[in-house]
């Protein structure tokens, strides 16, 4: 099972977004884990996942998560903000489907 973070300012604005993805991925039939965090929880949380997503409101927060990343091995980015304003699941499970093929 392939395991997805979203990190946002607290973990809640991204929760329906994270709601759309598994609709999305539960309809493709894929074998994946998403769930949404607060930004501060990423140190501890990285060494159990596959791919971390920011929300566009941290965008601030990249450069930290690309080295955090970098050191383990895990794909990194900002979800979109037109995709996040449209909360479009199946657009930004697309993405990270294809960010963990790399």
């Amino acid at each position: 099972m392939k395991r997805i973070a979203l990190f946002c300012s607290a973990g809640m604005s991204t929760s329906l977004l994270v709601t759309k993805m598994q609709e999305a991925a539960k309809k493709k039939g894929l074998d994946v884990s998403i769930e949404a965090f607060p930004e501060v929880k990423m140190e501890k949380l990285i060494d159990d996942l596959d791919l971390v997503l920011l929300g566009p409101q941290i965008r601030y927060a990249y450069k930290r998560a690309q080295k955090l990343c970098a050191e383990k091995g895990i794909p990194v980015d900002v979800i979109s903000s037109v995709d996040y304003g449209m909360v479009d699941g199946e657009k930004v499970l697309e993405k990270a489907m294809k960010m963990m093929e790399k």
